[in-house]
């Protein structure tokens, strides 16, 4: 079994319940659960991890070197700015 990492980024944990009409009344916990679903029958485990800030989301990036297979990210407002996000995951190599 593969485990691939899960991360969101700043603001994320509000969802449901953050201008509902932009993003939505779906919780991050409804998105985690859907990507375990998704991936279990794949045989692959999901480790799911959110911050709001990004030396976190930098170390959780670090210590999946070598242990999970895959990331997925939605780094939320990250995207835009973020470069030493962007330096870590050119470094992991799944």
């Amino acid at each position: 079994m593969a485990t691939i990492l899960l991360l969101h980024g700043p603001n994320l944990n509000l969802l449901g319940q953050r201008e509902p009409h932009i993003y939505g009344s779906a919780t991050l916990d409804d998105y985690v659960a859907a990507t375990v679903a998704a991936a279990a029958p794949h045989g692959h485990e999901i480790e799911a991890f959110q911050s709001n800030h990004e030396g976190a989301l930098v170390d959780a990036i670090h210590a999946a070197r070598g242990r999970s297979a895959a990331i997925i990210i939605n780094p939320g407002a990250f995207t835009h700015y973020a470069w030493s996000i962007h330096d870590a995951l050119s470094a992991f190599a799944g």
